[in-house]
């Protein structure tokens, strides 16, 4: 397939148009007209993620994360980004990100549908069309009440983390729940405002923790990566369902650091 044919079901799924304005998504590095016979899915386009694009002979590297963000002037080995752009093609490799495009259309259900979340709502609204909502994050119903020990349990399960923050008290009874995946210090204030008692996302640091506590909302802090790891094997099986003939590989889960 064409590195073009890709990106067109990519967009079926996750359209740039509805990434946020500052985001920097799409085809970062390569060739639309490239012929793609491997795909190599990862959540964020490190040195180790290219490198096994490479050792797995992948045209075509597909994450989350977008490796560029801000404008840069000049690409050179001297700039670990740089290495990876000069790697990137001199492998033939050509890189495509889906970030806040793909929180508007497929992290925000698919966390909610996680958590079993019903009557849901956009919690971030990005784009408002008459009655039409998007945006990033959810906010709905648990299944029932629960204790935020429970809660955080739950979390825990769904998401296959060994470990959460917790900001609250465990006795206390949850049963809306707010859900925003990746860092989502910038949610508060909406979760507040939409009635939820706690909200599961990750990158919660302690002021904004204590803070929204007092607030009357409680903080399950599963990890930026713990929540948004579901990327890989998500893409995974949407590429290989719409796809014939293409090679989809997908990297390993395992989290990008320890605890000691």
């Amino acid at each position: 397939m064409l590195c073009q044919e890709i990106i067109d079901i990519l967009q079926q799924q996750s359209p740039e148009r509805c990434a946020c304005g500052w985001d920097n998504v799409g085809l970062l590095v390569g060739d639309t007209q490239r012929e793609v016979n491997t795909v190599y899915i990862a959540l964020d386009a490190t040195d180790g993620a290219i490198a096994e694009a490479i050792g797995a002979g992948a045209e075509m590297l597909l994450t989350h994360h977008p490796m560029l963000f801000q404008p840069i002037k000049r690409v050179t080995t001297e700039d670990f980004i740089g290495r990876r752009v000069i790697r990137l093609i001199q492998h033939g490799i050509s890189y495509y990100a889906m970030h806040t495009n793909f929180d508007v259309r497929g992290m925000a259900q698919l966390a909610a549908s996680k958590m079993g979340l019903k009557e849901c709502q956009v919690l971030d609204v990005t784009f408002q069309q008459g009655e039409m909502q998007e945006g990033i994050g959810a906010a709905g119903m648990l299944p029932r009440e629960m204790a935020l020990a429970e809660c955080a349990e739950l979390v825990k399960y769904v998401f296959d983390v060994s470990q959460v923050k917790v900001f609250g008290s465990l006795k206390e009874g949850v049963r809306k729940a707010a859900i925003c995946p990746g860092s989502g210090k910038s949610t508060v204030g909406q979760a507040i405002q939409l009635g939820a008692q706690v909200l599961v996302t990750g990158d919660i640091d302690h002021h904004t923790g204590i803070d929204a506590a007092a607030q009357g909302l409680a903080i399950i802090d599963a990890g930026h990566y713990g929540v948004e790891k579901m990327f890989i094997p998500y893409m995974g099986a949407y590429l290989k369902e719409h796809t014939q003939g293409l090679k989809v590989l997908e990297q390993p889960l395992k989290q990008p650091f320890s605890y000691c």
